[in-house]
């Protein structure tokens, strides 16, 4: 226990307060039990530690804990909060909780026989809080965090901080939201740069080996998390791999799964299977004509890469610009939104608005007369009525 503490507190000293997600004010901090899901490398641990720097007393009260951590592997979870709990303890972080063996009973049984603790916990994309056989669901409030938005991108690289905006603010004021933020800097400036290596925070650390760092991040996901949270079995990873390249080549992939079974060599039923899993995954992201009722044998219309940087990091030669406009698009507008594949346009959005994606030369024929109908331009600084500058919609979170 004293081992543990002691790496708290020296996490907390090298935590930085210099940038901090948003959506550290979206969080009820006062529920007794709080859920954080995420791909790695977003960024969940440094929010943990922020938050506590910030808000809650550097004491016996206060105590953060990876359950990666070796102690486990002759302590449990439930003891370590038995401990706490006696001694005076508050307010319970755990990182990391899908590497602990039946994390969601131990949980469950904390909430319930410590409800003096107010307990913390992030973990994978692709942890089952709804299904897990303890039913957090009734218990623990869930938020899901991904990487970086332009908006916050910006706030770190040129210190100045914009607002979120809604999407139907956005739509209707954009011209007047446009000129407030160039009145401050260039955002097209920094937009191609944001594309290749803004999305995941720790692009700050080492430059030169953000790409290689994003490499690991998805063979970690690939060759732990899967095998680990879904049963995939570990000889298909190399095939999933193959899969992720074939998608970073295309325009965007439209998939055909007989076809694509037979080229990576996994049957149809098992690749449509893990196609699924991917975007649980957040390594890509599956456009389907109806979100409702999406199941994990349907196969996607189309799929794209989960961010823009994994195209730099899977096929830096090969990126292509209309590929990198949808995949940026999809990525910032669905973490608030729903989106489905159309065919007048390239989304529908929330069962209300079309959007077709282009260059700052893309007309509106191909949705003309459609009602609710833009265009996401990029290249633009300004738009019109019925044209948005792409880059205003990396403000929506």
């Amino acid at each position: 226990m004293r081992s543990i503490e002691e790496r708290f507190q020296k996490k907390i000293d090298s935590t930085s307060l210099d940038f901090i997600r948003s959506m550290i004010h979206k969080i009820r901090w006062e529920a007794r039990l709080i859920g954080i899901k995420g791909p790695r490398g977003v960024g969940k641990t440094t929010l943990l530690l922020q938050y506590i720097k910030q808000n809650l007393p550097l004491d016996h009260t206060t105590l953060y804990v990876s359950l990666d951590n070796i102690w486990f592997a002759q302590n449990n979870l439930v003891e370590l909060a038995d401990d706490f709990a006696k001694k005076g303890g508050k307010y319970l972080f755990l990182d990391e909780v899908h590497k602990y063996p039946n994390w969601s009973q131990e949980i469950k049984n904390i909430y319930d026989d410590f409800p003096e603790l107010k307990v913390v916990f992030t973990g994978s994309s692709m942890l089952e809080i709804l299904n897990a056989r303890a039913d957090l669901s009734r218990r623990a409030v869930i938020y899901h965090m991904q990487g970086l938005s332009f908006r916050e991108f910006l706030a770190v690289k040129t210190g100045h901080e914009f607002p979120i905006i809604g999407l139907e603010e956005l739509i209707a004021n954009h011209v007047d939201i446009a000129r407030e933020v160039l009145k401050k800097i260039k955002p097209l400036e920094h937009f191609g740069s944001y594309l290749n290596h803004g999305y995941f925070p720790f692009f700050q650390e080492v430059p030169d080996l953000y790409h290689l760092r994003l490499e690991e991040v998805v063979n970690m996901t690939l060759e732990i998390e899967l095998p680990l949270l879904r049963n995939v079995d570990i000889s298909y990873i190399p095939k999933l791999k193959h899969l992720l390249h074939i998608i970073s080549e295309s325009v965007p992939f439209i998939p055909n799964v007989t076809k694509l079974s037979e080229r990576i060599g996994i049957n149809r039923n098992t690749l449509v299977s893990y196609l699924f899993f991917l975007q649980e995954a957040h390594l890509t992201k599956n456009l389907y004509k109806d979100i409702k009722g999406v199941t994990q044998m349907q196969k996607p219309e189309k799929i794209y890469l989960e961010n823009t940087n994994f195209q730099f990091a899977f096929t830096p030669k090969n990126a292509d610009l209309g590929n990198l406009r949808e995949t940026f698009f999809i990525n910032q507008v669905s973490h608030l939104h729903t989106l489905e594949y159309v065919k007048d346009g390239d989304f529908r959005v929330d069962g209300k608005y079309i959007f077709e994606v282009g260059g700052k030369n893309k007309t509106t024929e191909q949705t003309q007369g459609v009602k609710n109908s833009f265009v996401a331009a990029d290249d633009i600084e300004y738009g019109n009525p019925k044209r948005i500058p792409l880059w205003l919609f990396g403000f929506l979170y």
